[in-house]
């Protein structure tokens, strides 16, 4: 929701402070230290319970062989698998706050933690190697790589008098000490800036640094000021990249401004920045702190899951897919396998339903392709928003100055990164968009809450109700839930124990991803920043196409939504000239929504499905294809409102008719998904037992019926029901039911 709450705390509530260390475990936060007043600071360990919004002072063992860690602020703080790494800070060594003495310090302590809650006390490691110099105001993280080394700490920089940029590293397992050589432009010296790991990079953005023109270390009582520099380590290169130099100008406010003593926190792929100080220190009168929330996108984002059916009609789908962590849309695409004639020419008519975005009057900030002739280098893509939107932000790439190379031997150019200001407000979306179940049809980069909630999944409680024809993005009874519908081919039989194969294959899925076959690239040129005050634009937003293969010519866009389910009805149908791209034209095309003919959903055809998650480095790869049939005219819906009620030794199942029967209800059958020797052979297939025929619009499953069910793991652990109703032309399509199980999945197994 992008909206910031205040937790009413209660517990042990530590006193406010500043330049404390701070790290968080699960569901817990652990704060040491810190200046409580000027001269006056902390040694005092807090842990907060989030989950529970509860404060307790902790009292950690000291150390076996030396006295614990003394007040101190600017140190840094790291946790590691069970336990915290205390290194330096900045101590008082007068008696007297009002005195104040300052001392450096370099000390080095270890904290373990207990599982879940509390500490068991400090220790002193012996290391081995140089120990770093004295220091505050430094950063420290620790990295592991995946395939191979030993977790190290990185301490980077700080302030010991002047400002420092030495790098230091500590292997955890041999306790060494030792100082890695780096490639490329080193920082400037700085303190109070941020340091954050995503993948092998590690991130540093800010602080302090000497004003001195050339950058070099500057005298004890030298000027210096806030930078809003930003550069990567690679972590396993060593190797300094740098993305927005320290003297690069930001005259339209696209780019964080300069600032210190702020924080930065990694969300997945995705790096927040907050708050922060800019102004000088001969002017701490006129200093500025900053309010302003912005995010990074460091790469793109993960493939989606397969998309699931949650109800089919004769000429429409309601699908939903999992969400993906901070990304800001998804591209759904079908896969039609009759025919669908390709468009002569691109029509004039057709208009989406959804308003679509202004691209007019905007800017483009690039560089000139002939200044940078064959050499690659870092991009920037900037997201900011206008000041009446801040749901769909404008876009702006901007490639960094020459100056940010190093010397053209980096092989491959860094990734696209967007950096995106998110604003506090509530302003009225100036497009008109909403959030909605139709197609939304996006520009590749926007900024929106993910509000919607999954539906369809029933969870272990006592009794749980589910309306397939509700809203999508509403949850039932506070959890969450999934209702699929899908075509049933059973034997109009009265034998309760018949085994029902699932032989429609309406969720067969393809093992193989569609990332290699269908990798969409982003626009490497210039993106347009459009003022976004209409609605009705004569541009669509744009998306670059995916290099089209012979295979791939079949692929139809649904839209671009905004949240991780979808109603379709109809899709976009692609002009001739469109389907014969060559992948040597990639990115020459940009389809417009706007200029596309629409073609309807037909009754008893199946289609396939496919869905890519956007961020603000592009559209990632596609999910592996699921596969559904819409329903033929004539045969009943499929059951709504499914309930499931547990007792001591079975489950009532219960529903409501459907809401189109087409003709009178001869009765209704549910099946259970069960157990067999077909199904270890091929898991996609699952095999029903139908445990249920007549007219009621209720039954009793039994433990007995229970023991033999299947546990489904697909997403998460449930049992598989399918409830379908009968009229004079036979039975319509199912409604799939996937009752989660949690840690009594094993009860049933």
């Amino acid at each position: 929701t992008n909206q910031w709450f205040l937790p009413a705390v209660r517990g042990d509530i530590p006193p406010g402070c500043a330049a404390h260390g701070f790290v968080c475990d699960g569901t817990r936060i652990l704060v040491f230290g810190g200046m409580v007043e000027y001269g006056r600071y902390s040694n005092d360990l807090y842990e907060l319970q989030a989950s529970r919004w509860l404060w307790k002072k902790v009292k950690p063992q000291a150390p076996s062989n030396g006295s614990p860690p003394c007040p101190r602020l600017g140190h840094s703080f790291s946790l590691y698998g069970n336990k915290c790494y205390l290194f330096g800070g900045l101590a008082n060594e007068s008696e007297d706050s009002n005195n104040n003495v300052p001392r450096y310090l370099n000390d080095f302590y270890e904290l373990e933690l207990q599982h879940g809650s509390g500490v068991v006390g400090w220790s002193i490691p012996v290391t081995k190697g140089i120990l770093p110099s004295p220091r505050e105001s430094h950063t420290a993280i620790v990295y592991c790589r995946k395939d191979v080394g030993s977790p190290k700490m990185y301490i980077f920089g700080g302030m010991c008098g002047c400002r420092l940029n030495d790098l230091w590293e500590l292997d955890i397992e041999t306790m060494t000490w030792s100082r890695p050589e780096t490639k490329g432009t080193v920082p400037l010296p700085r303190s109070l800036h941020t340091a954050n790991v995503i993948g092998n990079k590690m991130y540093i953005f800010g602080g302090w640094v000497p004003q001195s023109a050339g950058g070099e270390i500057s005298a004890p009582d030298g000027e210096w000021k806030c930078t809003g520099s930003f550069a990567y380590l690679n972590l396993d290169t060593t190797e300094w990249i740098d993305l927005i130099s320290d003297c690069h100008e930001d005259k339209s406010n696209l780019l964080p401004g300069p600032r210190a003593g702020h924080c930065a926190v990694a969300v997945g792929t995705r790096l927040y920045i907050w708050s922060g100080r800019d102004g000088y220190r001969k002017a701490w009168n006129n200093q500025v702190c900053c309010k302003d929330l912005w995010y990074l996108d460091t790469e793109r984002p993960l493939a989606p899951s397969q998309v699931q059916l949650i109800r089919a009609t004769t000429n429409s789908f309601q699908l939903k897919w999992d969400e993906v962590p901070t990304v800001e849309g998804y591209l759904l695409q079908l896969h039609a396998d009759s025919p669908v004639p390709p468009v002569a020419g691109i029509p004039g008519t057709g208009v989406p339903e959804t308003s679509v975005l202004s691209s007019q009057g905007g800017c483009s900030l690039h560089q000139s392709p002939q200044s940078l002739p064959n050499v690659p280098y870092p991009e920037m893509k900037v997201d900011h928003p206008s000041q009446t939107n801040n749901l769909i932000p404008n876009n702006v790439q901007v490639p960094l100055s020459s100056s940010s190379k190093v010397e053209g031997k980096e092989k491959v150019a860094a990734p696209e990164k967007k950096v995106t200001q998110e604003t506090m407000k509530n302003h009225t979306d100036a497009t008109g968009f909403k959030e909605s179940n139709a197609p939304s049809v996006l520009p590749v980069c926007t900024s929106s809450a993910q509000t919607s909630a999954n539906v369809g999944e029933l969870h272990d409680l006592d009794k749980q109700s589910v309306n397939p024809d509700a809203s999508v993005s509403s949850t039932v009874s506070s959890t969450q839930t999934m209702v699929t519908q899908q075509a049933v081919k059973t034997e109009s039989s009265s034998t309760n124990g018949a085994v029902v194969k699932d032989e429609t294959s309406l969720t067969t899925f393809n093992s193989k991803s569609e990332a290699a076959e269908t990798a969409c690239v982003m626009p490497s040129t210039r993106v347009s920043t459009g003022q976004t005050n209409d609605s009705h634009s004569s541009r669509a937003p744009q998306r670059p196409p995916a290099p089209v293969k012979p295979r791939d010519r079949r692929w139809y866009d649904v839209g671009i939504f905004k949240n991780n389910s979808a109603v379709v009805s109809q899709f976009y149908l692609l002009p001739e000239e469109t389907l014969n791209i060559n992948s040597k034209t990639e990115g020459a095309d940009v389809l417009d929504y706007r200029l596309l003919k629409k073609q309807d959903l037909f009754p008893g055809t199946v289609y396939r499905f496919r869905v890519a998650a956007i961020n603000g480095c592009g559209v990632g790869p596609f999910s592996k294809i699921s596969e559904f049939k819409t329903c033929i005219p004539g045969f009943p819906g499929a059951p709504s409102t499914v309930k499931i009620t547990k007792s001591v030794d079975c489950i009532h199942l219960s529903w409501e008719p459907p809401a189109s029967p087409s003709g009178n209800i001869l009765e209704y059958s549910a099946y259970l998904a069960i157990r067999s020797t077909q199904l270890q052979e091929n898991p996609s297939q699952l095999v029903f037992m139908r445990i249920y025929c007549g007219l009621k619009t209720s039954c009793i499953v039994t433990a007995a019926q229970l023991s033999n069910a299947h546990v489904d793991y697909t997403s998460r652990p449930a049992i598989v029901f399918r409830i379908s109703a009968k009229n004079e032309r036979g039975y319509g399509p199912a409604t799939q039911v996937r009752w989660l199980q949690g840690k009594v999945a094993a009860t049933y197994s």
